[in-house]
Order: C-alpha cells, then structure tokens, then sequence
C-alpha cells in the first residue's frame, strides 16, 4: 500500500493503461484549466448521502439498483431519452421495492458515461476510394484508424477519430444539461407514485408469464392505492413523502486528466445538496436511521452557519474559559483530515482494465472521499481483491466500495466463491453487487459484426450469485446492468439482446440496434429482470424458494435462433 501523501495528481507519477494521447498539449492544458474553475457537478452532501445509503446496502438493509448506457452519446442529451432512462430505472426500483420490502438505492449510468475503454487502441475498417485502375470508379479499402473511445474523446465516424480536448468540456456541458433535467423532473413530480402508472405488458408472448407480471401489478397498485390514503392524497391534505426520490450519478473514471479537474477539496467550503427533498422519512419500508445526520438542537454545532451565536457571559472566568475552548477548535479544525470529492458523478468505478495494483487509476481512487467501485472477474486473484481494498479503503468505511462482479454465468461458480472468502477474511465491509452483463457477450449468428447478450445467460449468472451468496452467508446487495428505455421514431424499444419475455431472436436484432459499443436490454428486458429480482427478494424474505413461473419460464426462453 502507498505510504505517499496523496494529491489529485499523484496518478500521474504511475504507470497508465487506456490513455489518451492528445497531440496539442497546449490546447488540452487550456480545457482543464477551464474545467477546474467550472462549478461541480455534484455536492459533498450528496456524496456522502449515497454513501450512507451504500453502507445500508452492504448491511443488507437496502438493495442497490445500478444500470443505464453502455457509453453515453452527447446526442442523447435530450428530453425524451432522459425521460425513458429515468422512467425505466424507476419501475424496475418499484417493482424491486414492492417484492423485497427494502429501500432501493438508485444509481445511474448517466450523466458522464461518455468514455469506454477498448481492447485495441485501432481498428480496422473499410473505406471507399477511388480506383485507379478504373477511371470514374471507386473500391473498398481497409485502413486502420484510432478506436471510437467515446464522445468525450473522438468522435463515432471515422473521419473524426483524433482525440480533441474540446470533447471534454462537451463532457462536462452535457453532463451539466443532464443532471439539470433529472433535477428538474423529479422535483416536478415525475418518481410520484400518486400518478397512475400506465402499465402494458402487450410485449410479454408467454401467457403464464403474463399471468405472473399482472398479478404482481395487482398487488402493486393495492399498496399504491393504500398509500395514497395513508399519506392524505384522498379525502384530505398532502402529508407528502412519496413524490419524489434520490437518484444518483455514475461513470468509469477512464479519463483521470477530467476527474482531477472535477476533484474539490471540502476545506473551507460550505456546499449544499442540489438534489430533492429525501422520501426515507415516510418509506413505510426498513427504517433508514443509518443514513442520516443528526445534530444535537442544545448545541452551537445545530447552527453552523448561522451568523448569530449566544451572547458571551462578561466574566472574567467565562471569557478565559472561551479563549481556551476556541483554541481547542482552532486545533482541531488544523487536525481534520482534509478530504476530497470528485464532483463529477456521485459514485465512479474502475474498470477491469485499468485496476493494476500500482497503476494511475487505483492511485488516484484512493485519495478521493467518494463511494467507488471495482470490477471484478476471473482475471483477478483473490489476493488481489485483498490488496486493493487495503489500498482504497484503508479505513474501513462501509458502503465505501462496491464490488462488481463480472464473471459470466459459465464462470461465476468457479470465480465468485474465492473472492468471497478472501473479503470474509478480512475486517472490510463491502457492497457485493453482480454486473450479468459484461462477461456474456457474444456475436450475432446472423450477423457476426454485431455484438450481443443472450437474456438466458444474464438471469443465469444473477440467480447463481445469490445462490452463492446464500451459501457463503454474504448479502448479494445488488446488481450492475446496461439497458435503456429508449425507443424509435415508431415507438419500438432497442433490440440488442436476445431472448425475455419478448421472445427476441437472433434474426431480429437487426430491427432496432442502436447502440455504439455494448448491447443493452432494453425496456421490456429491464422489467424482466426486476420481476425476477422482486421474486427472490420477496422469497428470501419469507423463507420459500423462488417461484418457477419467474424463473423456469424466462431461462428456457432464451431467444436462441430458431428454424
């Protein structure tokens, strides 16, 4: 573990993997210079409450719920795909509330999800020129270009793959539009759970399964109806408590030069939460008591920033008596350990290729205040797991690191249970949290150039994990997934990933693939997936064994192609 003293740029004295190379170095010292004088995206206060909340997760009294793009575009900076993001990751945080009875935590893939990391930095690919042994006709030719890394680094066409320092302000413009819009609908009502939900599973092809989601839906709107009499929205006032939700931020922190930009030192700040109101206080669910602050109302310290103190007793006794207690505050204000934010998202992780020991990435993710993750997978030992809690987490701080595993259904029983022990050995508090989609992708049969997930291999690798968490006597806290809610001009959600309720085969993928990098489930998929996690939650929490309906139904329709 480094014994250094930590900066915001003591990465840079460490090896890197992934980086950037830009040629006008002037130009990019220009962009940061501009991004550091740039207001943070997201305050301390917010910060500390995901923490809080995260730390709730790890105790097994919350569930986490993380998903949204694999790699946002600056396009999709937009009304309508914000919209359909938010509204997915809300219904599926209901219906996992509904089934297990716990908080949902609620993280984003949004708003910074700009930059992807890449196994080459070049690609091969085809370009039409002209044919000079045919006069007015023109050939394909294949030139090896820089990779797409994503909007905040070049740009998808292939005319426009230098890396420009502009695209990092983009980065941060967009971002800002971004969060300034969730802001904006959730304080406007839109997480309201007064609202009737419009509720249409017309997708759904199994009758059995159809069967299972409505009767669930039943349910559900029997407890919002109850709500809405409990909370005084009929027959009487507003007693508030549901209207509105947290929901926070996130990204891999790829690129380090843009996150010591954002990187703020809480020292000599005040910083106030920008995000809505709480609604833990009248979640009829597991009380939240961890994740909140309370300050004593007979003490100065419940009033810290009011400019008016009591008044100071003249005596001589009291006004020595105060001069001695303001040199104790004074000397424990100079031994607070500063602590810094990265004020770009509220919670960052570190990718599976970026997590070396003694590397730029985990130097810089040690010094910052924020909850971080780390991917986890077959690559890596269980020692290693040991060693880089050490290094990140130090002081033990639970909800500080979630684990993400990302091992792939075939290889989750071999991997998972060893990372368990090792962490169990240890006195490290950590959010086990299951990423089904990174180790199940594969290419198309139909067409090999377009990557996939089969939805099979996606449920398959999450029941497993819980099976083993089970076993080992750990908490499954929650789970990582790249979907969106996003649909085209005829209303019809993406078709990236095969199988779910829809049925979806190989052959159909072509009909509305849309993304630029991985595949994504899409609106109907992430439903799926919530039901299945609800079933479980809600079985673990009654002593039974999970439904087969769920379950059965939904692995042995696996959209695999067929004659």
């Amino acid at each position: 573990m480094s014994t250094k003293e930590w900066t915001p740029s003591s990465w840079r004295e460490k090896p890197i993997a992934q980086d950037v190379i830009y040629e006008d170095k002037a130009h990019l010292e220009k962009v940061l210079t501009k991004l550091r004088r740039l207001p943070p995206l997201v305050s301390p206060v917010e910060i500390d409450r995901l923490r809080s909340q995260l730390a709730d997760v790890a105790a097994g009294k919350a569930f986490l719920l993380q998903g949204g793009d694999c790699a946002e575009l600056f396009d999709d900076c937009s009304s309508d795909p914000i919209e359909h993001k938010l509204s997915l990751i809300l219904l599926m945080s209901l219906i996992i509330l509904h089934g297990s009875r716990l908080p949902v935590v609620r993280i984003a893939r949004i708003a910074g999800q700009y930059a992807k990391p890449r196994s080459k930095p070049t690609e091969m690919v085809d370009f039409e020129v002209a044919d000079d042994s045919i006069p007015g006709q023109t050939k394909v030719e294949k030139r090896e270009i820089l990779s797409f890394r994503g909007d905040n680094v070049n740009g998808y066409d292939k005319s426009d793959r230098n890396p420009d320092p502009e695209r990092l302000l983009g980065a941060y413009f967009h971002s800002t539009a971004t969060l300034n819009y969730i802001r904006t609908l959730l304080l406007s009502g839109f997480a309201d759970l007064h609202k009737p939900l419009d509720w249409s599973f017309s997708h759904v092809r199994s009758p059995e399964i159809h069967k299972a989601f409505s009767a669930v839906i039943e349910s559900l709107q029997d407890s919002l109806d109850f709500m809405k009499v409990a909370t005084g929205a009929v027959g009487g006032g507003e007693r508030g408590g549901i209207e509105t939700v947290d929901l926070f931020t996130s990204h891999e922190a790829l690129l380090l030069e843009y996150e010591e930009a954002l990187t703020r030192s809480d020292e000599g700040s005040t910083t106030r939460s920008f995000s809505p109101p709480s609604s833990k206080a009248s979640t009829p669910a597991v009380s939240r008591s961890v994740s909140q602050v309370r300050v004593g109302s007979n003490s100065e310290s419940a009033y810290p920033h009011s400019p008016v103190r009591p008044p100071k007793s003249p005596s001589l006794a009291n006004s020595l008596a105060n001069s001695f207690s303001d040199i104790r505050l004074e000397s424990a204000k100079s031994q607070k350990k500063e602590k810094w934010y990265n004020t770009s998202a509220h919670f960052i992780w570190i990718g599976d290729r970026t997590r070396q020991l003694d590397g730029a990435h985990v130097e810089y993710f040690r010094g910052i205040a924020n909850p971080i993750g780390i991917k986890t997978g077959p690559s890596m030992k269980p020692e290693e797991i040991v060693r880089i809690l050490d290094i990140v987490n130090p002081d033990r701080i639970p909800g500080k690191v979630t684990l993400i595993g990302r091992y792939g259904a075939e290889k989750v029983d071999q991997f998972l249970p060893a990372h368990i022990d090792a962490v169990k050995a240890t006195d490290h508090v950590v959010v086990w949290q299951c990423d089904a989609m990174h180790g199940n992708t594969k290419s198309s049969q139909t067409d090999p150039s377009l990557k996939t997930r089969h939805f099979v291999d996606v449920i398959t690798e999450i029941t497993k994990s819980m099976a083993i968490h089970r076993e080992k006597g750990t908490i499954l806290g929650g789970v990582h997934l790249e979907l969106t809610g996003e649909v085209n001009e005829e209303g019809y959600s993406v078709t990236e990933c095969i199988g779910g309720s829809m049925e979806l085969q190989d052959k159909d993928l072509s009909f509305n693939y849309r993304t630029h990098c991985d595949p994504r489930l899409n609106f109907e998929q992430g439903l799926d997936v919530a039901f299945l996690l609800a079933d479980h939650l809600r079985s673990k929490r009654r002593g039974e064994e999970p439904k087969d309906i769920l379950l059965s139904s939904l692995r042995g329709r696996s959209g695999q192609p067929q004659a």
